[in-house]
């Protein structure tokens, strides 16, 4: 049979072409990150062209045939989720700074100024190194099927009305390229409730709901009934209840927003329980 590792590597050299936009040398101070970028795009391709064949051995010892053949049928991963953040950071210069050195082992795909400027920092179908220790739902790497935004502000302000315009043109753009769920945008906050307030009680949930980036609740909201049960619904969700504190916290900081303490009000259920049926419907 034949070997297809040239045909494998040619066709992963043309993705990688494709994709390894240059790092301009200047953005406002930014170093040039080039010879970093290209270092690292080589490692990859040095990755895929390898053929390691499993060395096997039954319960007896005895060792299991194997071999390498080569498919023709694969691609790059496919993003399924989107992942909001703030930076945290000054100014979207620092951010820059902070994604382009490699001490800081922190990137993203995508970094929104507050005047509406859209980075682009790594190819949709690369892996960045944005959601951390995390989970939704059953995954618990959430860096290997999600696309980071990083928005400039602090934590503390309002987003800018034209970061909010220039991200849901960009949320539009990658849900119809890549065919991601209404379900599947949702906040760092979300899948790290222990560790991140992002993109907090400030962000503008109920406004990207509307343009069908997640969901947000009705405006006429009915009781839940005796049996529902508050942690459950917040797991179905996708939310981590092992500190359910915490994942109530992250509810809240997306859904309720004017109030982040550990208690569920009767709104609160009400709300919790018409988002379950969005999230989860039976």
């Amino acid at each position: 049979m034949k070997n297809y590792t040239p045909v494998i590597v040619a066709a992963l050299g043309i993705i990688l072409a494709s994709c390894s936009h240059k790092v301009h040398p200047a953005v406002n101070n930014i170093p040039p990150t080039n010879k970093v970028y290209d270092h690292i795009t080589d490692s990859v391709v040095q990755i895929i062209e390898t053929q390691p064949v499993p060395m096997l051995a039954d319960s007896a010892g005895v060792q299991i045939p194997a071999g390498w053949v080569g498919t023709v049928n694969f691609n790059l991963r496919k993003p399924n989720y989107v992942i909001i953040h703030f930076t945290a950071q000054d100014s979207v210069q620092q951010t820059l700074q902070t994604f382009t050195l490699v001490k800081t082992q922190v990137s993203a795909h995508y970094v929104i100024g507050k005047d509406g400027k859209v980075y682009h920092m790594l190819n949709d179908y690369l892996r960045a190194w944005q959601a951390g220790i995390s989970k939704w739902g059953s995954i618990t790497d959430m860096n290997s099927c999600s696309i980071g935004i990083e928005l400039d502000n602090n934590g503390n302000e309002p987003y800018a009305p034209a970061q909010i315009n220039s991200l849901l043109s960009l949320l539009g753009y990658l849900k119809k390229t890549y065919n991601i769920p209404t379900a599947n945008f949702i906040g760092h906050q979300d899948i790290a409730p222990l560790r991140k307030p992002d993109p907090g009680p400030f962000f503008p949930w109920k406004t990207l709901a509307t343009k069908g980036f997640g969901y947000w609740s009705d405006d006429v909201l009915e009781l839940p009934p005796d049996s529902f049960d508050p942690a459950t619904a917040l797991k179905l969700i996708g939310y981590d209840t092992g500190n359910l504190n915490a994942a109530i916290v992250a509810f809240k900081r997306h859904f309720i927003q004017n109030d982040q303490t550990t208690e569920l009000s009767q709104l609160d259920l009400n709300v919790l329980y018409n988002l379950q049926q969005k999230y989860n419907p039976l």
